[in-house]
């Protein structure tokens, strides 16, 4: 709605899902990624770095107990983002030691969803510990609805470490895509600040 009022004239058509789509096939003009490494494929405008949290309620917490070692995460209900591997894990890598130290969990619960929101709305009605990325319980943390849990080690491989716009390579951008670009690119620049 922000970019709407800056730029009233411009007509935009949004499409939100977390589908992966082929930009071109769907004739996309830009979309919104969260990856590690965006595809050689494609322009990509970094919009702002992320990272991976581990949140659970204070009330499950109060309940079960605050795990203060990866290795204790074993006796909790980890709400879980599935990946190819067929054992669920968990890596971490702590933060206070040079260098790192990296370390590898097998993790087990009874929830398993493809969508950060999904997982956090889980945890926010105090079923288990979720692994989400920082934008996607922002709110909640500011709230103090969910708090984070082992804030010494950083969850690691879990999602990707930044947001980027996306579009296909094309000899002309679109005044509407360069001004969106624009728009987000200021939006985006202070990422997310869960700790205010």
């Amino acid at each position: 709605q922000g970019f709407m009022n800056r730029y009233p004239d411009v007509q935009v058509d949004l499409n939100l899902s977390d589908q992966l789509l082929s930009l071109e096939q769907e004739a996309v003009d830009l979309a919104i990624r969260h990856t590690s490494t965006p595809p050689d494929t494609h322009v990509a405008w970094e919009l702002c770095k992320t990272t991976s949290l581990l949140v659970a309620s204070p009330e499950y917490l109060a309940k079960l107990g605050v795990p203060e070692h990866p290795d204790q995460l074993v006796q909790h209900r980890c709400l879980h983002y599935p990946r190819s591997q067929r054992t669920a894990t968990w890596t971490f890598e702590q933060r206070s030691t040079l260098p790192a130290q990296r370390l590898t969990v097998p993790i087990s619960g009874a929830f398993v969803a493809n969508n950060s929101e999904a997982l956090r709305d889980i945890a926010l009605q105090h079923q288990g510990i979720a692994l989400v990325p920082d934008f996607s319980v922002q709110e909640a943390l500011q709230k103090g609805s969910l708090v984070q849990v082992l804030p010494d080690w950083q969850p690691s491989g879990a999602f990707g470490d930044y947001v980027y716009a996306l579009r296909p390579y094309s000899a002309q951008v679109p005044l509407t895509v360069r001004l969106f670009v624009e728009y987000l690119r200021d939006v985006f620049k202070q990422g997310f600040k869960p700790h205010t």
